[in-house]
């Protein structure tokens, strides 16, 4: 089985699909990019590792190429560019800007919306793959009203910001690549945290208005009556306005099936609820969960011009997200229906909303941690000069076999050991399509092997390596695989 390459990967939806694609055993490969403190690979581990523990075992690790979608060819160097060509097979496009409003036409929203998908759709056109599967969002639909279909996108809308405006434009390019298969585009609402845990790891939308409200409750004392700041708070809106809010692990469940199962690509989904909340809903839970007492509906239209100062200090904050408070149309979710009738978006209510509002405020809203976290064993280490070896060779006897070598969790990753006669030669990034076997085993184990302290043989007898496929006798791979404690570069 070939790797999809992820983008996006470090983001909230990005981390469940990482998540659900790797319990699944797709393989999977991921570019990132670096930051002042983190490389690439440890921003993928630090998620990683929180699933791990999350699941009481560890998982597989994709493979890591350091890139830069806002850049030609993603930033790849040429090594990881003709791996890519040969090892990946579709492209799960989800990286993208959450910027409303752009300061220039060169900045983001833009620049990774427009142009980065420019690039992307570039790079899988030089490396000739054809399956595409884009995250786009429900709200290309701008200001519609109405029913919106699955199958409709530019029919001349207005849109209220320019993300909305940027993800069109961006939908479009996928939909104009001739050279690609029919694309499969989810369409997905307004992202909330995780329906079970109440997880999340970004905090725009709702969030945001949460945060701001339990920011303002904290910095302006209540009067006597409770109200923030002693004035009421008047919303310029009805109050019935709808907003389509959806759990990330619904929106990850949904896309994962869809993309493991063929006979469901080339479609449109809006990634929808039936049931969307009211702003109404919404203001109850902020008073609920923040103590933001005393905001009333005035009707929709302009801030009052009387407007006191806990109003100002409002408007002020969540000007950036005025035009996310607007009435939503009614989104159609056939082909949603259709691919999942066993998975309802769950249903988002008051108790819901309660749950993650208060996990959100008790946690203080936190930036995901930018300190690396260092394997106690890295096998990416070990394994680098074998590697950077392979490719000054040429590998085309017929004698030579593949062997798969997935080491799970905090420092493994993914590898295929080429094999001639009973000699490992050489060993390779990725699982290859035509390996005969899949040796699996974890991170912990490996540095047992590799150290002499204990022998495949040993591992395969007590199940703390696991050997997937044919070929050859569990003897003769622990044979080759006893190599990897003594092989050195030739």
């Amino acid at each position: 089985m070939s790797y999809h390459l992820l983008t996006g990967a470090t983001g909230l939806l990005g981390n469940y699909l990482l998540r659900d694609l790797l319990i699944r055993e797709i393989p999977v490969a991921v570019v990132v990019r670096p930051n002042r403190k983190q490389t690439a690979r440890q921003r993928i581990e630090s998620a990683l590792c929180a699933w791990d523990a999350e699941y009481g075992r560890p998982l597989s690790r994709p493979v890591v190429m350091e890139g830069d979608i806002s850049q030609p060819d993603l930033g790849l160097d040429a090594v990881d560019l003709r791996w890519a060509a040969e090892y990946c097979s579709a492209v799960i496009h989800n990286a993208a800007s959450l910027t409303f409003h752009s300061t220039s036409n060169s900045g983001e929203p833009w620049r990774s919306n427009i142009e980065g998908t420019r690039n992307v759709l570039d790079f899988c056109r030089n490396a000739g793959i054809r399956k595409f599967h884009h995250v786009s969002t429900a709200y290309v639909a701008g200001l519609r009203q109405g029913k919106v279909l699955e199958t409709e996108l530019d029919v001349g809308q207005q849109f209220s910001n320019d993300y909305e405006c940027s993800k069109l434009q961006s939908e479009t390019l996928v939909r104009e690549a001739e050279f690609l298969d029919e694309p499969t585009v989810f369409r997905p609402g307004i992202i909330i945290g995780d329906s079970q845990t109440g997880l999340t790891t970004t905090y725009h939308g709702y969030y945001a208005a949460l945060q701001l409200v339990h920011t303002i409750v904290r910095s302006i004392p209540p009067n006597e009556t409770g109200l923030v700041g002693g004035h009421e708070v008047r919303l310029t809106l009805s109050g019935n306005e709808t907003k389509h809010l959806v759990p990330v692990d619904w929106v990850s469940a949904v896309m994962t099936h869809v993309i493991t199962h063929a006979k469901w690509h080339g479609k449109t989904y809006h990634l929808t609820p039936k049931h969307p909340v009211t702003v109404r809903l919404l203001r109850d839970v902020l008073e609920q969960s923040a103590g933001f007492y005393g905001a009333t509906f005035c009707g929709a239209g302009e801030r009052p011009v009387d407007a006191t100062e806990s109003e100002m200090l409002f408007y002020e904050h969540i000007r950036v997200y005025n035009s996310y408070w607007k009435m939503d149309p009614e989104f159609d979710t056939s082909n949603t229906d259709l691919a999942m009738p066993q998975l309802p978006c769950p249903h988002v209510n008051r108790e819901l909303l309660l749950k993650l509002s208060r996990i959100a405020i008790e946690s203080g809203f936190p930036t995901p941690s930018k300190k690396p976290v260092d394997p106690d064993f890295d096998a990416e280490s070990h394994l680098r000069p074998l590697v950077d070896h392979a490719g000054n060779m040429t590998l085309n006897n017929l004698d030579e076999r593949l062997l798969g070598l997935d080491i799970v969790g905090h420092g493994g990753g993914q590898w295929q050991l080429v094999v001639r006669g009973e000699e490992l030669i050489s060993v390779e990034t990725g699982l290859h399509a035509d390996r005969s076997a899949t040796c699996r085993v974890d991170i912990g184990t490996y540095a047992e092997l590799v150290s002499g302290r204990t022998t495949w043989r040993q591992a395969f007898l007590t199940k703390s390596a696991e050997l997937k496929g044919n070929g050859r006798s569990v003897a003769e791979y622990a044979t080759i695989l006893d190599q990897l404690a003594s092989l050195s570069v030739k």
